[in-house]
């Protein structure tokens, strides 16, 4: 509940290019665009970034699949799910999957590791973020703003494929709608747009 109590400003598309822009100039640049596109495209906590297993995003191939399959034991409470496989973070993950050359083998390897060691914990992946945005001057950003920004982003576009908040929900491993609805940002734009149709 501290991360929502706080609402972590969500960032907007140039912001979120200028992140990736800026990471793909530093050291680990491959596997840190990972984290940014789990957390901003898949929506994952810092926890499930940093237990993400290869066995929760390959298929029986060995190939990365069509979802990510979140396990309860990843996730916050039982909030383990199925993520459909965003098109960024699958391009992502066959980057790090052909340079690190993971195979079936290495199904219960973690995909987020160190120099130092083969797993990292969620205050890694935090402290991560927090130090990305104060190098970039985005103030009141934390590891919460890419699940903040992806719920955001779902909810908006959600009608114009014939979804609903549900799915939402659903994506966002939230036991409950009102959970969802506290993490969407709200837009003035559109509310204009919403009274005049």
């Amino acid at each position: 509940m501290s991360g929502i109590g706080k609402q972590a400003k969500i960032l907007t598309n140039p912001q979120f290019s200028t992140l990736l822009s800026w990471i793909d100039t530093r050291r680990n640049a491959d596997r840190n665009r990972l984290i940014a596109l789990l957390s901003f495209r898949a929506g994952l906590r810092a926890k499930e970034i940093a237990s993400l297993q290869w066995s929760m995003v390959m298929n029986a191939d060995g190939d990365i699949g069509d979802h990510i399959a979140l396990s309860n034991q990843a996730s916050k409470g039982k909030s383990g799910r199925n993520i459909p496989m965003n098109k960024d973070v699958r391009k992502q993950l066959l980057k790090v999957k052909e340079s690190s050359k993971i195979t079936i083998a290495d199904a219960n390897n973690f995909v987020v590791q160190t120099e130092r060691s083969e797993k990292t914990s969620a205050q890694c992946i935090v402290n991560m973020f927090q130090n990305w945005y104060k190098k970039l001057g985005f103030v009141g950003c934390s590891s919460h703003s890419g699940r903040r920004t992806a719920i955001t982003n779902w909810a908006r576009k959600a009608s114009l494929v014939g979804g609903s908040l549900r799915d939402v929900q659903a994506m966002a491993g939230h036991a409950s709608l009102t959970t969802t609805s506290r993490y969407i940002e709200a837009d003035n734009e559109a509310q204009q747009k919403l009274v005049n149709v």
